[in-house]
């Protein structure tokens, strides 16, 4: 799990919710989502303050599974990750208050990033005081991105990768982010008031079915991780190959004055030709 930002350990906040509130700007430091001097000034700034921010996760750190591709995408200078999480399984022991919408301060009595077993569940259920509830949540990213065309571009690698409730948002400030997200979760509760509502054999293939997810969702994770690595591979090689071939048009300006000497009598002839001003100047007619 890697937040970068804000902190997912007091609250049982869903896994793609957009994590980015401590990338602070002053009014005046509002931003357009045109690719502006101004836009591009913004973000280069919000990149620098997010590395510089603390991982605030619970684990307090990015899952090993997505090490790979939360590094290559902060090395890109349109890209930051904000928020991360490789998918988990994990038993909530929640309070039994139904009216609390935001139930704060859940007591996580088992999480894994990995398989689990029936023992796993069944040794997190003996510590419930409240309603547990098991839960899978898949891989979820965000990532701040500098135009709205970088940001469609790791769209369609999330599309393609079967992470198709991914999605773009541009806030106030002219912050876009781009949410890699999924519907492949799993939520059921076990127990309530400490009291086990179902069976050892439905307990048995609720793991078998987590399980499952998981397994997909680590393929889904290895689809991305290759299909982004192309997508940024072709977009910096576009954009190496046009700089190297974009033409120099060099503009020449030249005045020459030229003045005519008297002739000399007999065969004897002097053409002076005198350059009293010949200026050049070369402009280099480029297009960033």
């Amino acid at each position: 799990m890697e937040t970068t930002g804000s902190s997912l350990t007091a609250s049982c906040k869903p896994a793609d919710r957009v994590e980015d509130a401590n990338c602070h700007v002053g009014p005046s430091d509002r931003c357009v989502t045109s690719p502006t001097s101004e836009s591009l000034g913004c973000f280069a700034r919000w990149k620098l303050q997010a590395s510089r921010k603390t991982d605030l996760s619970k684990k307090g750190s990015v899952d090993e599974d997505i090490e790979g591709i939360v590094r290559d995408i902060n090395r890109q200078d349109a890209y930051f990750t904000t928020s991360s999480c490789s998918g988990r399984v994990v038993l909530l022991d929640e309070s039994p208050d139904v009216s609390a919408v935001q139930k704060q301060n859940c007591l996580w009595l088992f999480v894994t990033h990995g398989l689990c077993t029936k023992d796993d569940v069944f040794s997190g259920l003996q510590k419930a005081f409240g309603d547990a509830v098991l839960k899978f949540e898949p891989f979820v990213l965000h990532v701040q991105c500098r135009t709205l065309q970088d940001a469609q571009l790791l769209h369609g690698v999330a599309i393609s990768s079967g992470f198709r409730n991914s999605g773009i948002t541009v806030g106030k400030k002219g912050k876009i982010i781009m949410a890699v997200r999924s519907t492949h979760c799993l939520e059921v509760p076990l127990s309530h008031k400490a009291k086990c509502l179902v069976s050892e054999e439905y307990i048995g293939f609720l793991v078998q079915t987590a399980n499952q997810k998981m397994e997909e969702n680590k393929r889904r994770i290895g689809r991305f991780y290759s299909c982004l690595k192309s997508a940024l591979h072709k977009q910096n090689h576009i954009k190496d190959t046009d700089r190297e071939q974009k033409p120099v048009r060099p503009v020449y300006t030249r005045r020459r004055k030229r003045r005519q000497e008297g002739r000399r009598d007999g065969d004897q002839c002097e053409d002076s030709v005198d350059h009293e001003e010949t200026n050049i100047s070369l402009f280099n007619d480029m297009t960033l």
